[in-house]
């Protein structure tokens, strides 16, 4: 194409095109592809995940490990250089029992640390808006000097009226007995408290791990102290006290870990289960939720009246499932764009996967090749159609032949230029006064160095007596002959 009298033509590299019935836009271009990716890679919390979202913990991870080389080490310790002289001295059964509640107690620490506590999910900006609206209404009009009550709804639980609090992070009413964790930025059901030893909240679907891990760990710290002493205390019957702390230096550290950390371990495994036994949660105990002094007729309606029945609700009953699928994949509703050859980029259509067969591809094919001629393939500011003099400065034609419109059919858009003459259908350039050229078939079009001239074939000179032959209109031969035709003009016009 011609971009000014001197300037040379651009050789212009294009894809090839397949003349075969096959979907159009495959030959254009091709859709990016998008990796997927997992709800917990855009997760809102402060958590971090790990094996890909198959474990998720809280930000602070710190004292967990901790947690973990204490207990690690002092149990290496012990079955190091304990449970080989008890063994042989007093009885087999003790390194058994040590392992068992050793790896009873990581298991329920894992758990406990690496599972989800019953995160809340947050509202969608939907229905964030649909409340906004609600409470807008239920408070009424509001004027310079008003202000908004707090943002409270009450239910009744057993007979007690239990207030929900709405959560500005979240934007949701807090279900009874949720709280937001600071830390991890999230509404925990049946929270709890944020234990840094185990390096998670724990909340609905963890606590009886958690209640696990302190009761069990009770009894190992127990059982370790308890019988290096009794190893301390043979030995020195035998070779002596010195004697004995030589042989065992390990003793003495395991003993000094134990004593510091089995008043806390065991106190805190005594106030859970009176937690547990009574049916609250720290978060409630610490609040006073269900004390008498708030009022007399406070009670606890959680509460089953029974010890043994408010302990089986919380260590036997069935585990909620987690409400965040932090390991589904983000569905996008925006349709994919498709990359073409000279960088435009368009959106799939369904009009353009049609069939070569049938009317309707003559007319999608007729609106695509116009659509193509206003593309920036031709690199050209003005367009002539059609001319049978000589080229113009900046002008240019072209030549594309198109199907048959059948009078059922939605015509072409009244543009200015469009005529019919003879058998063609042409667009003329306003501007300039030409001579109607019409090209039986693409051969004969003018070469690269001359104007081209845009031309379709018109509906009433396909017709005998302004009726269209059946066998003229859905003819597969000349129809696939016509694309070809019309896919060799394409060719010409993309190497200009």
């Amino acid at each position: 194409m011609y971009l000014g009298l001197d300037e040379p033509v651009r050789e212009c590299q294009y894809n090839q095109i397949c003349t075969r019935n096959s979907l159009p836009m495959e030959t254009l271009g091709h859709k990016k592809k998008k990796i997927p990716r997992r709800k917990w890679q855009v997760f809102p919390g402060r958590n971090r995940f790990y094996c890909n979202g198959r474990v998720m913990m809280a930000r602070q991870t710190g004292v967990f490990y901790l947690t973990l080389v204490l207990i690690m080490v002092t149990s290496g310790l012990f079955f190091a250089f304990d449970c080989p002289f008890l063994a042989s001295n007093l009885t087999p059964a003790i390194p058994v029992i040590g392992g068992v509640l050793f790896f009873f107690v990581l298991g329920m620490l894992f758990r406990a640390s690496f599972s989800d506590p019953g995160v809340l999910p947050r509202a969608t900006p939907d229905e964030a808006a649909d409340l906004e609206r609600q409470i807008g209404a239920a408070n009424g009009p509001s004027g310079p000097g008003y202000r908004p009550p707090p943002r409270t709804r009450e239910v009744v639980i057993n007979g007690q009226t239990v207030k929900l609090k709405y959560c500005f992070t979240c934007k949701i009413f807090r279900p009874p007995r949720a709280s937001h964790c600071s830390l991890c930025d999230n509404c925990v059901e049946r929270f709890d408290h944020h234990c840094p030893w185990v390096g998670n909240c724990v909340g609905k679907r963890n606590y009886r791990f958690f209640y696990l891990f302190i009761l069990s760990l009770s009894f190992l710290t127990l059982f370790i102290f308890a019988f290096v002493i009794t190893h301390v205390i043979l030995r020195s019957n035998r070779t002596g006290f010195l004697s004995a702390l030589k042989d065992s230096p390990a003793s003495v550290l395991e003993v000094l870990v134990c004593f510091f950390s089995v008043w806390s371990i065991v106190g805190l495994s005594g106030f859970h289960t009176y937690l547990i036994s009574s049916n609250q949660t720290t978060n409630e105990d610490i609040k006073g939720s269900w004390s008498n002094k708030r009022a007399k007729d406070n009670y606890n309606p959680y509460s089953y009246g029974n010890i043994l029945t408010n302990c089986c609700a919380a260590l036997c009953g069935p585990l909620p499932p987690s409400l965040i699928d932090r390991r589904g994949f983000i569905q996008s509703d925006t349709p994919q764009p498709v990359s073409h050859s000279n960088g435009s980029s368009m959106y799939a259509s369904t009009q353009l996967h049609t069939h070569m067969c049938n009317q309707e591809h003559c007319i999608q094919s007729t609106k695509f090749v116009l659509q193509a001629a206003a593309t920036p393939l031709l690199h050209s500011n003005s367009v002539m159609i059609g001319g049978g003099g000589p080229p113009f400065p900046g002008k240019s034609s072209l030549v594309v032949p198109c199907a048959s419109l059948a009078p059922s059919q939605p015509s072409l858009p009244s543009m200015p230029g469009l005529s019919c003459a003879g058998d063609m259908l042409t667009l003329r350039d306003p501007d300039t006064h030409c001579h109607h050229h019409h090209f039986a078939s693409p051969e004969e079009t003018p070469s690269p160095s001359g104007p081209m001239s845009l031309t379709l074939p018109c509906a009433a000179h396909m017709t005998h007596g302004g009726h269209i032959h059946p066998a003229q209109l859905y003819d597969p031969a000349s129809q696939d002959s016509l694309h070809e035709d019309s896919v060799r003009g394409l060719v010409k016009l993309s190497s200009v």
